[in-house]
């Protein structure tokens, strides 16, 4: 059986998604709290948990194993805590991941600034976009995440068009389908 997570506006492209995960507040109140979302709608800020009825996931921090902190690792020892990442998507991933998910595929995950900010445009004030600075991080989080989700039996592909990561097999959507 297929399940999908639409991250942050892809929950515009995808109304029939089974879950909607956004890390921020302000992206929840700026979408009226994707009222017309009819899955499961979850996210990290308490905030907007209580303001929209939404479901409440929370950043954890690992154990430092080398003296420093590590926000890029994901997490699997309580489900719903989930490793930081710096972005929604990598939220996402660690969330189908902790629910049991044995092969995930990635769609959307460009992580470049290469063909625009996002596929929607830039986010209107208030909202913030992606620098080069932060998709570099976020970039080094999702491929450094590959090993631990290998261990774990987790099969992951890469079936954005044009994406930035290089940890993950890439193949076309209709062939990571199959």
């Amino acid at each position: 059986m297929i399940r999908s997570i639409a991250v942050n506006t892809a929950y515009q492209l995808a109304p029939w998604a089974d879950l909607l995960y956004a890390a921020d507040g302000v992206w929840w109140r700026h979408h009226a709290g994707a009222a017309g979302f009819e899955g499961q709608r979850v996210t990290v800020d308490k905030g907007a948990a209580a303001e929209f009825g939404l479901s409440l996931a929370s950043i954890g921090r690992p154990p430092p194993k080398d003296g420093s902190a590590r926000s890029g690792q994901m997490l699997f020892d309580r489900f719903g805590v989930l490793g930081d990442g710096g972005n929604s998507g990598f939220q996402a991933v660690n969330l189908a991941a902790q629910a049991g998910a044995r092969r995930i595929i990635l769609l959307g995950f460009d992580m470049t600034l290469a063909a625009g900010v996002h596929w929607h445009g830039r986010h209107p004030a208030g909202l913030n976009n992606p620098t080069a600075q932060n998709l570099a991080r976020w970039r080094r989080h999702m491929d450094e995440a590959a090993p631990t989700l290998a261990a774990l039996g987790i099969e992951v592909i890469n079936a954005s068009m044009s994406s930035a990561l290089t940890a993950y097999p890439k193949m076309s959507l209709e062939d990571a389908l199959q």
